[in-house]
């Protein structure tokens, strides 16, 4: 499985991965999507993972109360662990409301991107927002056109909902690259962070298009390293290096 980077360029400071190895970055970026902290403590080590995202949902699914403090202490256990991002999710009624937690959300970290829906109300709060300097997700995408909202924006990020989109029989895959398309007609910087993966395969047919950031599960997480042959050179690599340490 092969991905394309969109550069390859050699860093410097805090996004240098190595000084001795010289490491080289690109445009990739790869997102746990659970609250499930075990789950971070078992695949953020990996290094495959830029951060972690999640949603109400998720902290629902994890058995966690959808208060400002608990997700702020949420995400410095996700920054203690290595994640250099974490997305979480602003709510209310009003706008008064959508600002107020996202407000607070933010404050906490200056590596937490709050997450809003594609909604009037949440693209006006989004707007507030991004004023003051926070780093916005527009999420629940699930038309081309919203793409526009986020560039419009400069909204960092547009987290359309690829498997949802397939489950209204649409080609998710296809639309997902053509909101890619549409940002990089209009020069935009937002990045697609596609999102409802249920597939390994949805993430490099998506790359080769130029899609550079994903988050999924922990399943699909484990499915980056079940391949058979390589698991089955690893095994007789090691048999051979025990045969010959004899």
């Amino acid at each position: 499985m092969a991905i394309v980077f969109e550069q390859t360029t050699q860093v410097k400071g805090e996004d240098r991965q190595g000084d001795r190895a010289g490491a080289v970055c690109s445009r990739l970026r790869l997102y746990l999507d659970t609250a499930e902290v075990a789950q971070w403590q078992q695949w953020l080590p990996t290094g495959l993972f830029y951060g972690v995202t999640c949603n109400p949902t998720l902290v629902e699914r994890a058995g966690l109360a959808c208060r400002p403090e608990v997700l702020i202490t949420l995400a410095k256990t996700a920054f203690d662990l290595g994640c250099r991002e974490v997305h979480l999710q602003t709510w209310g009624a009003t706008l008064a409301d959508l600002v107020d937690t996202g407000q607070q959300l933010a404050c906490a970290d200056e590596r937490i991107v709050v997450k809003l829906p594609a909604t009037r109300l949440g693209t006006t709060a989004a707007k507030t927002l991004i004023q003051s300097g926070i780093p916005v997700t527009l999420t629940a995408i699930y038309e081309v056109h919203q793409a526009l909202i986020a560039a419009a924006l400069g909204a960092s990020y547009i987290a359309p909902y690829l498997g949802r989109i397939n489950d209204l029989g649409r080609d998710g895959r296809g639309e997902v690259a053509e909101m890619q398309r549409v940002l990089n007609g209009v020069g935009s910087q937002t990045r697609i962070l596609t999102a409802s993966i249920r597939a390994l395969e949805d993430i490099p047919l998506l790359a080769a298009q130029g899609v550079d950031t994903f988050t999924f599960s922990a399943a699909i997480a484990q499915a980056f390293f079940e391949v058979p042959a390589t698991l089955k050179a690893t095994a007789d690599f090691e048999a051979a290096a025990q045969k010959r340490g004899i």
